[in-house]
């Protein structure tokens, strides 16, 4: 078990199954140093947790939940690609929220993801991020996040 592994305990947390991919893509793929991560939705054993928009039907604290379960199922595909004790940094955190018209909140709502990865890699898990509101995403889900990630090569 990594520190990683560890921290994710301490807090009660662990790493799902990998989700499998919806499409033509795979859940992971290294390139020299880095992991690119690709988005990652609110599923667990194969079922999507929330739908809908948040800001209509999904509250802003239920959507940081929700961000916080696609951060384990992004490190639950890091695991299996190259495993988490090779992480070095979080580069960027990318999250997408789906949002109801006039709903600004997304930073806050992305908080769940970056707020996990800080408490798991502490330092190292500081990123850059975007919170992107979009109209829709894969299956109606409220929330979708990837990552970038330095691995130790």
């Amino acid at each position: 078990m990594s520190e990683a592994h560890d921290r994710l305990a301490e807090f009660g947390l662990r790493l799902p199954e990998v989700t499998a991919p919806l499409a033509a893509y795979v859940p992971a793929v290294q390139s020299g140093s880095h992991v690119y991560v690709s988005g990652q939705l609110p599923i667990v054993a194969g079922k999507l947790l929330a739908s809908g928009k948040v800001g209509d039907g999904v509250s802003p604290e239920h959507a940081k939940d929700l961000a916080e379960q696609c951060a384990l199922n992004a490190l639950a595909a890091i695991d299996a690609l190259v495993g988490l004790e090779t992480v070095v940094k979080i580069v960027k955190v990318v999250g997408f929220v789906a949002s109801a018209e006039g709903f600004t909140g997304q930073p806050a709502v992305i908080n769940g993801a970056s707020e996990l990865l800080q408490k798991v890699f502490g330092e190292a898990g500081r990123h850059a991020r975007s919170a992107v509101g979009v109209a829709e995403l894969p299956l109606g889900a409220p929330v979708e996040v990837e990552l970038i990630v330095e691995v130790a090569t």
